[in-house]
């Protein structure tokens, strides 16, 4: 059983059991979260349910593992023959989810 949900502005394929990663989410760590934003839900092999945008009253719910920061990415910016160059280096803010439960 699988199911496919939104999650701040990204679409995310999520099974029973499984761990992602998200843009960090309000809550602490070991907290229970709920996500309402159901595209999509397959039961068994032969029984798929598809929301029109989304599913009425199914809801995923998750528990925060933990907050964390994702890996750096350097960001380089150089014009030539000019001698412009800049180095910018980013981390972003994550939240790993623990999915708990996926109810239609």
């Amino acid at each position: 059983m699988y199911a496919l949900i939104e999650i701040s502005g990204t679409q995310l394929k999520v099974e029973k059991g499984q761990q992602v990663f998200v843009d960090r989410l309000d809550g602490d760590e070991g907290a229970n979260v709920e996500f309402d934003k159901v595209m999509f839900i397959r039961k068994d092999a032969d029984t798929v349910e598809v929301g029109a945008p989304l599913i009425e009253g199914a809801k995923v719910s998750a528990r925060i593992v933990e907050h964390l920061k994702g890996d750096k990415v350097l960001v380089f910016k150089k014009k030539r023959r000019k001698g412009y160059q800049k180095l910018n280096g980013h981390r972003q803010y994550l939240t790993k989810v623990e999915i708990q439960d996926i109810t239609a």
